[in-house]
């Protein structure tokens, strides 16, 4: 098969989408928060200690405002578009090798 490697991922995202989708809208009043901030509620009324109780092994770094955030982002980004970038021509080089 000529496009599988480009069929498989489109099903991919198409099945992300849809997970996405019908979690939106069995539920459209949630608010979407990070998997850690739901997870630490969980472990706190589990356990019954508070979150400000608990201190992190490893302190955690933050950024004095929220343009340094914004940009620190934007070149996380930037590093896994360029990431993408590589495989995608890597795995074109080796097609376009093995077609001649």
């Amino acid at each position: 098969m000529r496009y599988q490697f480009e069929i498989i991922v489109g099903i991919i995202v198409i099945l992300f989408a849809g997970a996405f989708l019908y979690t939106a809208s069995t539920n459209p009043d949630a608010e979407f928060e990070g998997a850690d901030g739901i997870g630490s509620a969980i472990i706190s009324e589990l356990t019954g200690i508070a979150e400000d109780d608990v201190t992190p092994l490893i302190p955690q770094w933050a950024p004095p405002s929220g343009e340094i955030e914004s940009g620190l982002f934007a070149l996380q980004a930037a590093f896994g578009g360029v990431i993408l970038g590589l495989g995608f021509g890597y795995l074109l080089g080796q097609r376009r090798l093995n077609q001649n």
